[in-house]
């Protein structure tokens, strides 16, 4: 199936807009039934240095965190391997509610929403992060774009973990399905359109700069998703 990239209805619906809110309501869900958060928990606990999370909180960045609702469920289970965090939520909309901000700390994090675009942000911070993460997001770039994308990336972190659909026969069916589960018509036409947006093989690791200095770790994850992990190697 060759990758196409095509515009979502969520991404151009007011924040405000009764489907947007459904919509974003059923991709919380969705996230579940994809298991995302076991997905990048494993990846997570295998890659990052375990010693230095317990001693100092991490500093921790998703890219395209959306109302920050996965990045909570994150905080939970990774406070439960004694991680603490300070972490920046960007996005290019404001949807990070102050209940899910006082929950962070709950699991002794700090989170801050950042509200622009991913790559001017990339392009302006000159912080160095430990661990930098996309969960559903990166299947909106085209391939050029995401070649730039990860070379900013690659400067500004040395652990980036990336969760997103799966380009898959099995994956596209699944998306027509979704009515049977309930979720409405924009999840049911961008889920469809991430699927054929999605990745599959090594679509991520051929895009990535400089390979000789990372390892990098590419596959299948779960039924519909798609992981990614490029952790820098030290000489």
């Amino acid at each position: 199936m060759r990758r196409v990239v095509q515009p979502e209805l969520l991404d151009h619906l007011p924040a405000s807009d009764p489907k947007a809110i459904r919509s974003r309501a059923d991709l919380r869900r969705l996230n579940g039934i994809m298991g995302h958060v076991g997905i990048l928990t494993h990846a997570f606990y295998a890659h990052v240095d375990r010693d230095a999370a317990r001693i100092r909180p991490l500093r921790i960045c998703e890219l395209g965190a959306g109302d920050g609702s996965l990045l909570l469920k994150l905080a939970r289970s990774w406070s439960a391997l004694g991680v603490t965090a300070e972490a920046d939520l960007i996005d290019l909309h404001d949807l990070v509610s102050d209940e899910t901000l006082h929950g962070f700390g709950k699991y002794h994090w700090q989170a801050a929403p950042v509200v622009t675009d991913v790559m001017t942000w990339l392009n302006q911070t000159t912080e160095i992060v430990d661990v930098m993460f996309a969960n559903l997001f990166l299947h909106h770039f085209q391939d050029a774009e995401l070649r730039e994308l990860f070379q900013r990336v690659a400067a500004r972190t040395s652990l980036f973990i990336a969760c997103e659909p799966r380009r898959s026969a099995l994956a596209l069916t699944a998306s027509h399905l979704l009515w049977l589960i309930g979720c409405n018509t924009v999840t049911r036409h961008d889920a469809a359109v991430s699927v054929r947006a999605g990745f599959s093989d090594k679509d991520f690791s051929v895009l990535w700069p400089d390979r000789d200095t990372w390892r990098l770790s590419e596959g299948p994850a779960g039924l519909f998703s798609h992981c990614f992990i490029a952790k820098r190697c030290y000489v």
